[in-house]
């Protein structure tokens, strides 16, 4: 079992890699952005949900690079870039659409529809390259052929860092939201603030 191959892995190096993670989660990225921005447009609850999907997408990255694609796409630049235009292409769409869109309305911001926003969530993550390139460079580190099937320990640990992950930004989704709810009170801006935000990832995600 999974957690019996995890159970193997020193408890300090174990520790060590939880601690690694976690800096890296609360380190703002494309996916502390995304669900930033989905709060500040639609209120706590969005950005939670964004959160949620941002972490399915990680999730997703995680199985990919357990079962092997993860590297053969890591392999082949041609197919890395295509999957960077394409993503950068979604997040231009959410930007667009969310500078043209009205102010939104209290009553329009508690009226989040749930798989809408999780969808764009788990989208944003994965045309997002990045992800499978640092799973491939950071779980085979605190791996070992001493603890058990390498395929065991690099799904486990990577759902780890998916859940962990997965907290942290929908943290980051709420407290955004949260605040967007106290600008909304004054300012009629806040979806042109998300669509800023929105760009600013796309331009990101395609510079690097």
């Amino acid at each position: 079992m999974i957690w019996d191959t995890l159970g193997n892995i020193p408890a300090a190096q174990l520790l060590a890699f939880v601690t690694g993670g976690l800096v890296l989660n609360f380190a703002p990225g494309q996916d502390v952005f995304f669900a930033s921005a989905c709060g500040v447009q639609g209120g706590p609850r969005a950005g939670a949900l964004a959160g949620f999907g941002v972490g399915l997408g990680v999730v997703c990255h995680v199985f990919l690079a357990t079962v092997g694609l993860g590297a053969v796409i890591a392999a082949h630049p041609q197919a890395l870039m295509g999957i960077k235009w394409i993503g950068a292409a979604y997040l231009l769409f959410l930007a667009w659409k969310s500078w043209t869109a009205p102010p939104p309305e209290p009553a329009a911001r508690a009226s989040v529809r749930t798989w809408n926003i999780v969808r764009r969530g788990m989208l944003s993550n994965l045309l997002n390259p990045k992800p499978v390139l640092f799973l491939l460079a950071f779980l085979p580190q605190f791996t070992s052929p001493a603890y058990g099937p390498i395929w065991q320990q690099f799904l486990g640990l990577g759902l780890i860092f998916a859940f962990t992950g997965t907290l942290v930004t929908i943290g980051y989704g709420v407290v955004a939201g949260s605040l967007g709810h106290m600008l909304g009170r004054h300012l009629g801006i806040l979806n042109k603030v998300a669509g800023v935000m929105f760009a600013g990832l796309a331009v990101r995600l395609v510079a690097k």
